[in-house]
Order: structure tokens, then C-alpha cells, then sequence
């Protein structure tokens, strides 16, 4: 009864040293007699016991992994407080167990270096800028060394980037001359757009101002053009209707009267404003003007006192 008791125990030991139930997203490696044998992948498998063994359980989840801060030197010898984290995973589960005694320590300490190699080649204002090409440089050189530990490097980022105290109230004094800077150009920049506004607006003005006294002188001088005319046209129809007169029947010796009339009105009116009467020397002068009128009116020669 004890035989068997002993020999349950023994084969419950050998099942349970035998018998391996790998997880999702693990890979397990096993040794034989010391020696690298195979890898288990996820689900039931079967070891030999005392023969062997499995010497190295790998998770094959993305990592992250948190990069210790430090002090990096730029290349205008700026120094920056840096930290960041790696994000790997391991792909090639054997060469993750014997290619680094700790490859997660390599990785740490290779991203240090890196980082500092990498920041070192720019400028305080740069590193700010660029962090995606610092990412990437980082990534790149990590990936590549850590090829031979079985891991993938997938990205790095920064997560702060903090120079020392006396450049932080340097670079905020400067970001506030630039605000102020933006803030006169702007200024500035409305009060040009203003007087250009008002410029246009007085130009425009004038302009509207000239061409409506334009218009109206056009249409004054229009206005006295047609009166001008319209006075010759009368005039004109004055004098035809004159000479047509003259031509009638009677027509010249109405003309003779007329001439007659005006003439004696002028002496006359010469008599009023003068305190000695003024009168012809002789009839024969008033009938030398009235024959004057009447050869200008016909055109010929002026006639001679009678």
C-alpha cells in the first residue's frame, strides 16, 4: 500500500514536470540536458522531467519601458534634463535568452546613449522643434543593435525636454518680446489699413465731387449754348420779318418814319439833361441821318446832306 502510495506521488511529480500549458502571447523556451532544445508556443505541451526544462519564459506583448531621465548636452552647450520611454517587443524569443545576459538594462542604457549622441548634434531650439527626428534616430540605432537580442525596437518618445532655470526665464522673456513684437505689427498694420481706408474713401470722395461739378457745368454751358441759340434764332427771325417789311408797299418810307422818331427822341433826351436846348443846325441834317439808315439798310452808298 505505501509502494503505491510512493509510486502516485512519483507519477503525479512526472505528469506535472512533464505536462506545460503555454499562455497566449508567451513563448517558452526549453533545455535540454543544459542545451538550447526548442521554443513552445501557446497551448499544451510536453517536457521530458529530470532531461528537461524550461529555462526562459518570454512575454511577446508590446513593452513599455521607462527611460531613466538625465542630463544631455546640446550643441550650443545647452544642458537638458531628458526623459522618455521605449515601447519593444520581443520577436525572437531564444536569441532574447542568450543573446544579453538583461537585454531590458541594454536597451535602457543604449537609448541613453543615443540620446545623448543625438541631441548633442543640435541646438537648444532645434530639440524642441524636431522631436520626431530625434525619435526616429533613436529608434532607428536601437532597433539595429538590439537585431542580435531578439527584440524590436517599435518607437521612443520624449516625454520632457527641461533646460535649466535661467534659460527657461530667458526663452520666456523672449516668446514676450515676440508677443509684444506681433502685437505693434499688428497695431501698426491697422492704423496703415485705416489711413489707406480713409485715403481711398477722401479719393473716392473727390473724385464723386468733380465729376458732379463736371456734369454741372456741362449741362450750364448746354443750357446757355441753347440759349444763345435760341436768342440768334429769334433775332435772326426778327431781322427777316424787319426786312421783309421793307420790302412791302410803304415799307421804306415806315422805315424813314421810324428813323425820324428815334432821332428826334435822342434830341430830345439830349435837351433833358442839359440846362441849353440842343437842336439841328437844319432840318437837312435830320434828313441826311434818316437817308444814312436807309442806305445802311439797303446796302449802298451812304448819300449826302441835302
Amino acid at each position: 500500500m505505501e509502494i503505491a502510495l510512493v509510486l502516485l506521488v512519483v507519477a503525479a511529480i512526472f505528469v506535472s514536470q512533464a505536462v506545460k500549458i503555454v499562455p497566449q502571447q508567451n513563448a517558452w523556451v526549453v533545455e535540454r540536458l543544459g542545451k538550447y532544445d526548442r521554443t513552445l508556443t501557446p497551448g499544451l505541451a510536453l517536457v521530458t522531467p529530470f532531461i528537461e526544462r524550461v529555462a526562459y519564459k518570454h512575454s511577446l506583448k508590446e513593452v513599455p519601458l521607462d527611460v531613466p531621465s538625465q542630463v544631455c548636452i546640446t550643441k550650443d552647450n545647452t544642458q537638458l534634463q531628458v526623459d522618455g520611454i521605449i515601447y519593444f517587443q520581443v520577436t525572437d524569443p531564444m536569441r532574447a535568452s542568450y543573446g544579453s545576459s538583461n537585454y531590458v538594462f541594454a536597451i535602457t542604457q543604449l537609448a541613453q546613449t543615443l540620446l545623448r549622441s543625438v541631441i548633442g548634434k543640435m541646438e537648444l531650439d532645434k530639440t524642441f522643434e524636431e522631436r520626431d527626428q530625434i525619435n526616429g534616430a533613436v529608434v532607428s540605432a536601437l532597433d539595429e543593435a538590439a537585431a542580435n537580442w531578439g527584440v524590436k525596437v517599435l518607437r521612443y518618445e520624449i516625454k520632457d525636454l527641461t533646460p535649466p532655470a535661467e534659460i527657461l526665464r530667458s526663452m520666456q522673456a523672449q516668446i514676450t518680446a515676440e508677443r509684444e513684437k506681433r502685437a505693434l505689427i499688428a497695431a501698426s498694420e491697422g492704423r496703415k489699413q485705416e489711413q489707406i481706408n480713409i485715403a481711398t474713401g477722401e479719393r473716392e470722395a473727390f473724385i464723386a465731387r468733380s465729376e458732379g461739378q463736371r456734369q454741372a457745368e456741362i449741362n450750364n454751358a448746354q443750357g446757355q449754348a441753347a440759349a444763345i441759340v435760341a436768342v440768334a434764332e429769334a433775332t435772326a427771325l426778327a431781322i427777316r420779318q424787319v426786312a421783309q417789311a421793307i420790302q412791302a408797299p410803304g415799307g421804306e418810307q415806315a422805315v424813314q418814319l421810324k428813323v425820324a422818331e428815334k432821332a428826334v427822341e435822342a434830341y430830345a433826351q439830349l435837351a433833358q439833361k442839359n440846362n441849353s436846348m440842343i437842336v439841328p443846325g437844319h432840318m437837312g441834317e435830320v434828313a441826311g441821318l434818316i437817308g444814312t439808315a436807309m442806305a445802311l439798310m439797303k446796302g449802298g452808298s451812304t448819300p449826302g446832306p441835302r
